[in-house]
């Protein structure tokens, strides 16, 4: 492969836009090859099968890396403050997770261009850049919780902290830095196949299946409890499961590994195959949290993951205890690793770099520095002596609750552009619900900005804040019904012949047509992005005061 950087979008074979050549190439997956030009088997199911274990890998990593080591502090938070009450959240959460990550499964297959790149063509250099910039604080900050985890399972399984979280680091800058993608890839499966060590766990504690199936299908709210913490709970159970890291390291993963249109239905199996793990995962974590500590003065003094793992021994048995630490440490591991791939990836899109696992370090030198120095600065700031190790955790939740509707809504945007997709453009339904969950994380967002600058918010102000929302949200979409009804939208942008979807790429970005936003969806864009940029500076703010004492 050539050594050369890639500062502007080359023609593949497919005629499709590529940021880097190594992005063109056999698709090289943990568990099989398929040569270059190779067409998906239409009969047999040994060759499906065959094709599936190559193109398995994106879906996986993605949804495993997103039960990490937040996702393990809110999942155990919930079972051991709440019972199994909150499972019903879980579920609710499914298509969400499938539609977002759908979105962006199309945009990679079919662009072959990543996230950021297509936020800085499509929308300028300034959206671009607050795209990034949000990107890297959140994932700097997101990486710190991961060597929290870490630290957390080393500690309860007596392995000196510094050490153990040094090498920890080292270890995921080296299973990336190779400059082979299958060999990553294998390393991450194997991480996936760790985290099922929650099954033996929950066969240990046996939790009533009834009540836990129970809880999953009714929604319901924990009798007695403050209504306020547990709508921030909910909040945050929301922000650790769909995170904004995601959309970025999915579309660039699934365009390093060379997926193309072809194959869309294999990685779509891909993608629901890792959201079935996330979900039995988190299910599994609520659910055995709960069990352990029912009728104990645990109960409802939930202090961290560690406090978790000691509840499971003292009730359980050592072994419990130690599997959960070895899972935390598992998922903390695979969850620095995606996270802090999404950063180098966005940054090589944005800044014109090569960025590709299927590099050495000598042909990709600012990709691999890029890691490394995120994962190795995050490992260093948990071994400072007095760290606010939990108020990060809990400002990490949070952030990612406040900037997700922004990421959303430029996944809506680009996943409608006519240029980008051609034929395989959202449908009206999919738009549709998309605007729906956007709504909802705005309105989510506000409750949880005033959670954090009002401590003491009362369950009235977050109902209020709730039910206000979702009267303006409805309002607005009535409105925009009734106007688009009177005054159609204009059709711009190219028409593709749908039945020829498996064909078509998009074309290179310079040969693109500027795309043509309404001035209302410019002044909507406005409004939000400075809200959730106020709403992000006060959320720092007052975390940082909150780590100062004051």
């Amino acid at each position: 492969m050539s050594s050369t950087p890639e500062t502007a979008v080359t023609d593949t074979p497919h005629g499709a836009a590529a940021l880097d050549t190594a992005h063109v190439g056999d698709i090289e997956g943990a568990f099989g090859t398929i040569r270059l030009g190779a067409e998906a088997p239409t009969a047999g199911w040994s060759g499906k099968l065959r094709t599936l274990f190559a193109i398995l890998g994106p879906g996986l990593i993605v949804m495993v890396g997103d039960n990490d080591a937040g996702a393990f502090g809110t999942y155990t938070q919930a079972g051991q403050n709440y019972g199994t009450s909150l499972l019903w959240v879980l579920l609710l959460l499914v298509p969400v997770l499938y539609v977002n990550q759908e979105m962006v499964l199309r945009l990679g297959v079919v662009s072959g261009v990543g996230h950021a790149r297509l936020i800085l063509e499509r929308f300028g250099k300034f959206w671009g850049a607050f795209s990034v910039i949000d990107l890297f604080i959140l994932n700097a900050l997101t990486i710190i919780t991961e060597f929290i985890g870490i630290s957390l399972g080393l500690d309860y399984l007596g392995i000196p902290k510094v050490p153990g979280v040094l090498v920890s680091a080292l270890v995921i800058v080296a299973a990336a830095s190779t400059g082979s993608f299958k060999r990553f890839e294998r390393v991450c499966m194997t991480l996936v196949v760790g985290s099922l060590l929650l099954i033996p766990i929950i066969v240990m504690v046996h939790p009533p299946i009834g009540q836990v199936s129970r809880d999953l299908l009714i929604p319901g709210m924990p009798a007695g409890a403050d209504l306020s913490k547990v709508v921030l709970l909910i909040i945050g159970i929301i922000g650790t499961t769909v995170a904004p890291w995601q959309l970025f390291f999915q579309q660039s993963y699934i365009i390093d590994k060379r997926i193309t249109p072809q194959f869309m239905s294999y990685e779509k199996a891909d993608l629901w195959l890792g959201i079935i793990i996330v979900i039995v995962g988190a299910t599994a974590i609520i659910a055995f949290t709960a069990a352990t500590f029912a009728g104990h003065s645990e109960l409802g003094n939930f202090t961290d993951a560690g406090g978790v793992a000691r509840g499971l021994e003292k009730y359980v048995g050592k072994v419990a205890g130690i599997l959960f630490a070895v899972v935390l440490i598992d998922a903390s591991i695979i969850g620095a690793a995606a996270v802090g791939l999404s950063t180098s990836y966005a940054l090589g899109d944005v800044l014109g770099l090569t960025h590709s696992l299927h590099r050495k370090v000598s042909e990709a030198k600012m990709f691999y520095l890029v890691f490394a120095a995120v994962l190795l600065a995050s490992a260093v700031i948990v071994l400072i002596p007095g760290s606010p190790l939990g108020l990060l955790t809990v400002g990490v939740q949070v952030l990612a609750g406040v900037l997700l509707p922004s990421a959303t809504v430029f996944l809506l945007l680009l996943c409608n552009d006519r240029e980008v997709l051609g034929p395989w453009v959202n449908g009206k339904a999919l738009n549709i619900f998309t605007s729906a969950v956007i709504a909802v994380l705005v309105v989510l967002s506000l409750v949880l900005t005033a959670g954090v600058m009002f401590p003491n918010l009362s369950a009235k102000a977050i109902l209020g804040v709730l039910l206000g929302g979702t009267l303006v949200f409805t309002a607005s979409g009535v409105a925009y019904v009734v106007y688009r009804r009177s005054h159609p939208a204009a059709q711009h942008g190219i028409e593709v012949d749908r039945s020829r979807r498996t064909s078509w790429r998009m074309p290179p970005l310079a040969l693109l047509a500027a795309p043509k936003l309404s001035a209302g969806s410019r002044i909507g864009l406005t409004v939000l992005r400075t809200y959730l940029l106020i709403a992000m500076i006060l959320v720092i703010v007052r975390i940082v005061q909150l780590a100062l004492g004051h």
